[in-house]
């Protein structure tokens, strides 16, 4: 299906920046890049501490990177759209170096100045301001004016923080002191955010990029062909598998629309499906490529580090509701092809298992080596991303895939893409990590949750609503592990002090996080998914949001239920999950309007509320178990009255 010839992963995270102009800003952009990814190889691999016997602080290596990435941020990255593009002006040149030299300073001096927060040294207070200001205009630039207006709104908020009215009253902080805090104190800038990308995220990009450029997004997209292309609407079930594999280690729903798409899209658009559906459907499978464990998109490890569980936990955790998302997804799929009459893709398209498997078997060897090292070995995850990495590395060069084996220049290019891949997660970071130093430093992190929970009225399911719009509104745009940082820093506490599992409460603000990726007005996954189809960008998004409809429902139902997160026996699981799957049918069906045929409105209705009354797990509340009853009964009364009028009518089944 892919052809070998084609430089696969031509798409990829760091390919959506204007880039430079020059062989001067080129070089530096090059060059600062691939120091990024390496500095952050070296930590995974240990290098510093155990070969070359060095020894600093975490901020100071974290500080270090952030030099080496802001160059990198203010050559790559406009001003303003209005500013020619491949024109890097005199005042980029000018951020470039002061974040440069203000990070190198921080390195250098940290051990001493982080202890001197209450006497705030003229020399470290300098450079505090401009690296503030520096990583502000830097978040601007790569997010957008949403989080730069809230991290700003944060700072400000030190000022006025003492004359705010009722919960929203904090400790009085001076200019100087905020300024200080937010840049030398542990907890802030260079606190665990930055942290986790650093050491972790960072290591993972680069496996998602080495992954692309060795040809495994190629050997996905076939895999996916062969496996599904046989069957009805197969095309959209291509994109389904396809989307799901690798939009876990992406990192960007945007960047797996881009780089599944470019094939997908025109697939679906060949096989029967509509431009806007095509774009949908696209849009709603890279987005739950980010909710997929093992690696969520990295977001996996840092939700581990908030909610202080093991990596393990987390994904276990994370697994049925992702589940539960692709069956929904595929089950409305395969309904809408059978109602369509859609059919099979061409079997000239479809390439042979057996030939797809034999060229690309070394690939999910990788992924082998990440689960293994992290579970049966107990790695870290940044050093797990090594071995992984390292596994692509050898297989990429030895065996490639379609005859065509890794360049050693693809290492390289993976590594510059990383460097610049990361600078936005990293500035995001640095935005939440200033967010928790306010929040630290005014008491405001407590009040914050009040807040919400007064607004709710002590109402928990309000409460839920509130903080699933708070949540949609700030992930507008922004990469699944900026995502996650922001809400789990601003959001989650709110749900957790209402009573809420910790694991729930983040896990119910990664899924809102990233649902608005399909969510207009700002969809920014399915209107990147509608440039590709070129079709209306809007219709998109109401389209992705039908097929994703069961993201804002299931983060509901396992606040409730802790067995939808594999918490409790393995009866009460097991019954959790199959009533959920039926359920989830049920509702796909009511969705689509068609079961064994065309449903009319009401047979819609009742199957819906079928669906739904056995979504809500036994356990959800006292006598639940009754709902899963009451929801059987009359999801088998439906079954049956339309599996009896589509024999009635003499129809054939469509193959599944």
């Amino acid at each position: 299906m892919t052809d070998p010839g084609l430089d696969p992963g031509t798409e990829s995270p760091g390919d959506d920046i204007d880039g430079p102009a020059g062989p001067a800003a080129r070089i530096v952009v090059a060059l600062f890049a691939t120091l990024v990814t390496l500095a952050s190889l070296g930590w995974a691999a240990d290098l510093y501490r155990v070969t070359l016997d060095l020894a600093f602080t975490t901020q100071q290596f974290l500080a270090a990177i952030l030099g080496l990435a802001l160059p990198v941020l203010f050559l790559s990255f406009r001003f303003s759209r209005k500013q020619p593009k491949g024109h890097v002006p005199w005042f980029d040149w000018v951020f470039a170096a002061a974040g440069f030299l203000s990070s190198a300073y921080v390195a250098y001096n940290h051990t001493t100045l982080s202890e001197l927060v209450t006497e705030r040294p003229l020399d470290g207070l300098i450079v505090a301001s401009i690296l503030v200001v520096v990583c502000l205009e830097g978040l601007r630039r790569t997010t957008g004016w949403v989080l730069f207006s809230i991290v700003v709104f944060f700072l400000l908020y030190t000022q006025v923080a003492d004359i705010m009215p009722g919960g929203l009253q904090g400790l009085p902080t001076s200019a100087d002191h905020a300024i200080y805090y937010v840049t030398w104190d542990t907890q802030s800038m260079l606190g665990l955010p930055t942290t986790v990308a650093c050491t972790i995220v960072i290591a993972f990009i680069f496996f998602g990029n080495l992954l692309s450029r060795s040809g495994g997004s190629a050997f996905f997209t076939d895999f996916a062909v062969s496996l599904m292309g046989r069957f009805r609407g197969g095309s959209a079930k291509i994109a389904i598998v396809a989307s799901g594999l690798f939009g876990s280690i992406s990192g960007s729903a945007v960047s797996n629309v881009v780089s599944t798409g470019v094939i997908t899209i025109p697939l679906m658009r060949q096989g029967g499906f509509t431009p806007r559906l095509a774009a949908a459907i696209e849009a709603v499978a890279s987005t739950g490529g980010q909710l997929m464990p093992p690696i969520m998109g990295a977001a996996a490890f840092l939700m581990a580090t908030f909610v202080e569980e093991s990596y393990g936990t987390v994904v276990l955790a994370a697994l049925l509701p992702a589940i539960l998302y692709y069956v929904a997804l595929f089950i409305q799929v395969d309904l809408v092809a059978a109602r369509s009459g859609l059919r099979p893709v061409d079997p000239s398209l479809i390439p042979r298992i057996g030939r797809v498997i034999l060229m690309g078997w070394h690939y999910p060897l990788a992924f082998a080596v990440l689960i293994g090292t992290l579970f049966w070995l107990n790695a870290e995850p940044e050093t797990s991303a090594l071995y992984a990495s390292a596994t692509i590395l050898v297989t990429g060069v030895l065996f490639g895939y379609g005859g065509k084996r890794m360049p050693v220049r693809a290492v390289y290019d993976a590594l510059r893409r990383t460097g610049i891949a990361s600078v936005d997660i990293l500035m995001i970071c640095v935005g939440a990590g200033m967010i928790i130093g306010v929040l630290n430093l005014t008491g405001f992190s407590h009040a914050l949750a009040q807040v919400l929970i007064d607004l709710a009225g002590g109402n928990l399911f309000l409460l839920l609503a509130l903080a699933a719009v708070v949540c949609i509104i700030l992930g507008m745009g922004m990469p699944t592990a900026g995502v996650y940082v922001l809400l789990a820093t601003l959001v989650a506490p709110s749900i957790e002090k209402a009573g809420v599992d910790k694991m729930a409460a983040h896990l119910y603000v990664m899924y809102f996080g990233m649902m608005s990726m399909i969510t207009p007005p700002v969809a920014i996954a399915a209107f990147t998914a509608a440039s590709l189809a070129r079709t209306n960008a809007m219709a998109t998004g109401i389209a992705a949001v039908r097929f994703g409809w069961i993201a804002f429902v299931v983060p509901v139902l396992f606040v409730f239920s802790p067995a939808l997160l594999m918490q409790g026996s393995a009866g009460q699981i097991a019954l959790a999950a199959a009533t959920a799957v039926v359920g989830v049918a049920l509702v796909s069906a009511a969705v689509t309007g068609y079961m064994f045929r065309v449903m009319d409105a009401p047979t819609r209705l009742a199957a819906g509320v079928a669906g739904l009354a056995l979504m809500v797990p036994a356990n959800a509340f006292p006598g639940g178990e009754w709902t899963d009853v009451a929801g059987l009964v009359l999801g088998v009364a439906v079954a049956v009255k339309e599996y009896m009028l589509w024999r009635h009518t003499d129809q054939t089944l469509t193959r599944y």
